[in-house]
């Protein structure tokens, strides 16, 4: 087998010291889910299951949740931002979240309502396609450097869409201010002061993801994992999702890797100091979805407290992720992975493919009873550099041997 050696950084984390969450568990996520299977066009994403590339590894199982097939939106996103624009108006016109539906409250409520969101992609096509549903109107603002097809997904859904000169957490400051003065209704997944029930509402509604994953495994009869690899930008779906696993599982059970960019790995320096620490600049990383400088204070807690290693890997591995899950072992199925979807299967692959392999994986404790879950959070939501990626070769490895 080639041998190659991808740039990543692995830190313990030195505060580990797993505890359950008030707000982010089963009781929520199930609540969630409950509104999402309402929804038309629900069903639970597939669990795949790698065991040619497991067997490769040398660890017993590698798992994927897939969510390129979610609402035909091709990412996970729109399950915060659905949840969290429900829970609002149900909050703000008195309504009981049970009995609630986009369609009756269409209906119901005809005036006009504006949402807006900074987004990488993922988050405002969610955030756009819930105003389509709700009859109502949505401004997403995109940092600097976004791509015209992630732009066109989201006005494609009617939305307006405008590409700043700034970097994500700049962008998000320009939003909170417009919103302010046209008395718009803001759906951003971090929290600053006096702004925090939307976004843990939106961290709160990723992980119907989680609870899927869950009854899924137990479905097939599976023993349960014992490696969680998330990937993280502000860190909203990590923790959201940890949180329920630790719920479910036991807080400290699943060995947890959070997963970065090295130009965005806010989280990775905050776990290295034992504090939030944010990172600035323009994070120009292949990796849209995760080029993120400010780790979301809500999740923070969490995270520093139930996960065991914080990652943070160069473009390159993303690259080698998307390509392994497209070009896959044996018999194990294809998937189609966006950049932010597959650094996690990255990092496995370049491991496989380490001089140092071994140390690597003792370091994560990943061993030959290890059972591995991933989640591709997004198909090729940039279809001209998936191919880029897959096809032509960029960011490519030139290997030893």
């Amino acid at each position: 087998m080639s041998q190659f050696m991808l740039q990543m950084k692995i830190a313990g984390n030195a505060t580990f010291s797993p505890g359950g969450s008030t707000l982010f568990n089963r009781h929520h996520a199930r609540a969630a889910r409950a509104f999402h299977s309402k929804l038309p066009g629900y069903q639970p994403t597939p669990l795949r299951l790698l065991p040619a590339f497991a067997q490769a590894l040398g660890v017993h199982q590698v798992m994927v949740k897939d969510e390129s097939q979610r609402f035909g939106l091709n990412a996970f996103k729109m399950l915060g931002g659905a949840w969290a624009i429900a829970c609002l108006l149900c909050e703000e016109y008195n309504l009981d979240i049970g009995e609630f539906s986009f369609e009756s409250f269409r209906r119901q409520h005809p005036q006009p309502l504006t949402f807006t969101t900074t987004t990488d992609g993922n988050h405002g096509r969610g955030v756009a396609w819930a105003a389509q549903q709700l009859g109502q109107h949505a401004v997403i603002y995109m940092p600097k450097g976004s791509s015209a097809a992630r732009v066109k997904h989201i006005t494609d859904l009617g939305a307006d869409c405008i590409v700043t000169e700034m970097n994500y957490d700049d962008t998000v400051r320009l939003t909170i201010g417009t919103a302010e003065k046209n008395g718009w209704k803001v759906v951003q997944d971090t929290a600053w002061q006096d702004y925090t029930r939307v976004p843990t509402w939106i961290m709160q509604g990723y992980a119907t993801l989680a609870d899927e994953a869950v009854e899924q495994i137990a479905a097939a009869g599976m023993a349960d994992p014992t490696h969680l690899f998330l990937q993280a930008g502000v860190g909203a779906m990590a923790a959201g999702v940890l949180g329920y696993f630790s719920d479910v599982y036991g807080a400290g059970t699943l060995h947890a890797v959070v997963v970065e960019p090295d130009k965005a790995d806010c989280l990775f320096r905050s776990a290295q100091r034992g504090e939030i620490v944010n990172v600035a600049g323009e994070m120009n990383t292949i990796m849209a979805g995760l080029a993120c400088g400010e780790p979301n204070p809500l999740g923070w807690p969490v995270l520093k407290n139930c996960v065991q290693h914080f990652i943070s890997c160069e473009d390159r591995v993303a690259a080698l992720g998307m390509r392994v899950l497209g070009n896959p072992l044996g018999d194990d199925p294809r998937i189609i992975s966006g950049e932010s979807g597959a650094v996690s299967m990255g990092v496995l692959a370049a491991i496989l493919h380490h001089p140092q392999a071994q140390e690597l994986k003792d370091q994560l404790k990943l061993t030959a009873t290890s059972r591995v879950l991933l989640l591709s959070t997004e198909g090729d939501t940039d279809p001209q550099h998936y191919r880029e990626v897959v096809w032509e070769g960029k960011d490519g490895i030139t290997a030893s041997n």
